[in-house]
């Protein structure tokens, strides 16, 4: 399975815009239509520290340096057991997987996250995403919704 965005396919990050930190993506299944959003970080900072070899070869006095390291952002699916269940089951043939939108910073990543599930109304159709946030959980709403008949 391969991304891809307005329908060209995404196969590096020199094909997204630059200064990308992450996307939102929609997973489909093609034979139920079931659908997936999560959003996904193109890469990692990391806070290490620097070894006694590269302080004396450099000449620094830093104890800690930042490391960029690139996500597995090609071949992720989701965080979905659900969803992986079936793409296994069923062969990645039967999904689709496309970014909806790209986000230049973290906050804006979380907040489109959110503002797509909700707009897709995923805890009340037919989805994979079973929560959103962590806080609101699709079992929360059928209860609301029975107790409302």
């Amino acid at each position: 399975m391969i991304w891809t965005y307005k329908g060209k396919p995404v196969h590096d990050v020199k094909s997204m815009p630059k200064d990308t930190v992450g996307f939102i993506y929609k997973v489909i299944n093609l034979k139920t239509g079931k659908f997936y959003i999560g959003k996904k970080s193109v890469a990692h900072k990391r806070k290490t520290r620097i070894s006694k070899r590269e302080k004396t070869k450099t000449g620094t006095r830093k104890t800690f340096k930042i490391v960029i390291k690139e996500s597995d952002w090609k071949s992720y699916t989701g965080s979905c057991k659900e969803l992986n269940e079936d793409i296994k089951k069923q062969g990645e043939k039967a999904f689709v997987k496309f970014i909806v939108e790209y986000c230049f910073s973290k906050k804006y990543l979380n907040f489109a996250e959110l503002s797509y599930q909700i707009k897709e109304d995923v805890l009340k159709v037919e989805s994979y995403n079973g929560n959103i946030l962590g806080k609101f959980y699709r079992k929360d709403m059928e209860l609301k919704t029975k107790k409302n008949k």
